[in-house]
C-alpha cells in the first residue's frame, strides 16, 4: 500500500488510509468525495503494469515465506493485471522468492480449487479479503485460510470473521501455516 500511495502521490493524488475499500481511499487534494472506483482500478493496473517493481516487502514475509518453502511448494496468487506479470515474477525473484506466480481475476477459490486437486498434501491460502478467503473455503474447503493484512494502517479497517485465523504478523503466520500443512489432508475417495 505504501508503494500505491507514492505512485498515486505522483500523479498528484492523496491516498487516505479512511476505509478498507482501495479504490475508495483515492482522493484529489483538497477533495471530501473520492475518485469514481473505475478510475481507483485503471490507476491500480497502471501501478502494477509500471510501478510494482519498486515496493518493499511486508516485513517478515521474506523470511517467513523462505522458511517455509523448506516445506512446502508455494504458489503466488495475484490479481494482478496479466500485462504486470513479468514486472512481479522479477520483484519476486529479486526479494528471494523465486515461487511461480499464477495470474487471476475475480473469486480465488475456483482456482485454488484446482490447484489443491494436484496436490496429494495439506494446503494453506493466505489473503487480506474476506471474499478470497471466503471463496477458498467454499471451493476447497480442506485448505487452512489465513487472514493476514499487511498495512498497518488498514488493519483495524479490515473487516474480519471467524471463519478465518486473522494474522498479521509473518512470523507467527509462517508457525500458523506450518501446524496446518503438517496436518494430513482427508482422501478424496
Amino acid at each position: 500500500m505504501q508503494g500505491f500511495g507514492a505512485f498515486l502521490e505522483s500523479r498528484g493524488l492523496e491516498f487516505r488510509v479512511d476505509r478498507f475499500a482501495l479504490f475508495q481511499n483515492i482522493y484529489r487534494p483538497g477533495e471530501t468525495q473520492h475518485l469514481p472506483v473505475e478510475d481507483g482500478q485503471r490507476l491500480f493496473d497502471e501501478f502494477f503494469r509500471t510501478g510494482c517493481g519498486e515496493i518493499e516487502p511486508t516485513p517478515g514475509a521474506v523470511e517467513a515465506l523462505q522458511r517455509l518453502s523448506r516445506r512446502a511448494e508455494i504458489l503466488i496468487l495475484s490479481n494482478a493485471p496479466a500485462d504486470a506479470e513479468q514486472l512481479r515474477a522479477d520483484w519476486l525473484k529479486r526479494h528471494g522468492l523465486p515461487h511461480p506466480l499464477i495470474l487471476n481475476t475475480g473469486p480465488k477459490g475456483p482456482i485454488t480449487a484446482a490447484l489443491v486437486r494436484q496436490t496429494r498434501g495439506a494446503s494453506a491460502f493466505v489473503d487480506d479479503l474476506l471474499s478470497n478467503l471466503d471463496s477458498v473455503a467454499e471451493h476447497a474447503p480442506d485448505t487452512a485460510t489465513f487472514q493476514h493484512v499487511a498495512d498497518e494502517r488498514l488493519r483495524g479497517l479490515a473487516p474480519t470473521s471467524p471463519r478465518h485465523v486473522r494474522i498479521d504478523d509473518w512470523a507467527e503466520l509462517a508457525e500458523a501455516i506450518e501446524g496446518a500443512i503438517a496436518a494430513v489432508r482427508p482422501s478424496r475417495g
